[in-house]
């Protein structure tokens, strides 16, 4: 399972795959759209994913998807 999180981190919202940053200094909106189309790809690949999201008050939301089997 691959995992993207959009999270702020030192007054940047930034995009962590795996637990490592993939990129930051983003607004939430652009880093969430990224997030989102890393988390899309993945999902077309079959990988299932577990996609985590902080609001702007620290909540986390969380999706998670089992990919594509055959």
């Amino acid at each position: 399972m691959v995992q993207y999180a959009v999270t702020l981190k030192q007054g940047d919202w930034t995009v962590f795959r795996d637990g490592e940053p993939v990129a930051g200094d983003l607004s939430r909106s652009a880093a969430v759209q990224m997030a989102k189309d890393l988390a899309f790809e993945a999902e077309e690949r079959g990988e299932p994913v577990e996609l985590l999201i902080q609001g702007y008050y620290g909540e986390m939301s969380r999706r998670v998807t089992g990919g594509v089997t055959d």
